[in-house]
């Protein structure tokens, strides 16, 4: 039937696992969306564009679209559990099931997306300022990137002027909020009291090292918790008559 009758104490104990499961999902699931949601705005995909490996941004659209299918269908679960629906209890086991793999493949890929970070930034970082004047999605990923961590160039602002290119206006420092030094007017004005004369190397890799480990800890972390919610829901599942 869709409906249980009473059930035994073990029935009553997997249903009220299931829900309490099933809310600490639901707190998992905004969590990892709300993750998500910051590292896109403190420019993730940027950085990702300059360092030339776009893992971690797949690895944030992923975990955001699955914490927010998660709230959702947690919410559901809860419902299921509490009224021992089974045909919601094995829509739910299905979905979550997906949301599992999908959830475990965000958190895996931000973890392998910290193990390429090493030794390869500075290589990508200089070769993506050559494209800077011919590439428009480029010339965006560098200036948001050097405004937001207040830096220039890889390792020294001078790292333009080596690759031949004019200093970008994104490296003059802000005299106020929206008004910036004319620092780059010619090549003797970018000086420390005008530019941003450190470079973006060691503060591009710590940013990104950091958000690789918060999103796929926290992306592994909300998969084994659906992994419980499989198991109390499969068991109610067999509880209900």
């Amino acid at each position: 039937m869709g409906y249980g009758t009473e059930m035994s104490g073990c029935g009553r104990f997997m249903k009220y696992s299931l829900f309490f499961a099933n809310f600490v999902i639901f707190i998992g699931g905004c969590v990892i969306a709300g993750l998500a949601v910051w590292a896109m705005i403190d420019k993730i995909p940027y950085l990702s564009d300059i360092v030339g490996n776009n893992l971690l941004t797949g690895a944030v659209y992923v975990l955001l679209a699955g914490g927010i299918v998660v709230a959702i269908v947690a919410f559901f679960g809860c419902i299921g559990a509490s009224r021992e629906v089974k045909c919601m209890l094995l829509t739910y086991f299905i979905i979550v099931l997906i949301l599992f793999v999908t959830i475990l493949i965000g958190g895996v890929l931000a973890y392998v997306f910290r193990g390429k970070l090493h030794g390869k930034v500075e290589m990508e970082m200089k070769n993506s300022m050559a494209l800077y004047d011919n590439k428009q999605y480029m010339r965006e990923a560098w200036d948001a990137t050097q405004i937001s961590l207040r830096c220039c160039g890889t390792k020294s602002f001078r790292d333009w002027g080596i690759i031949g290119l004019r200093l970008p206006r994104s490296c003059c420092r802000e005299v106020r909020p929206g008004e910036y030094f004319h620092c780059n007017a010619t090549p003797e004005t970018p000086n420390q009291s005008n530019t941003y004369t450190n470079g973006c190397l060691t503060t591009a890799e710590n940013n990104l090292e950091m958000h690789t480990k918060i999103i796929g800890v926290a992306g592994i972390a909300v998969a084994i918790l659906m992994l419980f919610g499989l198991i109390f829901s499969c068991a109610l599942f067999r509880k209900i008559e």
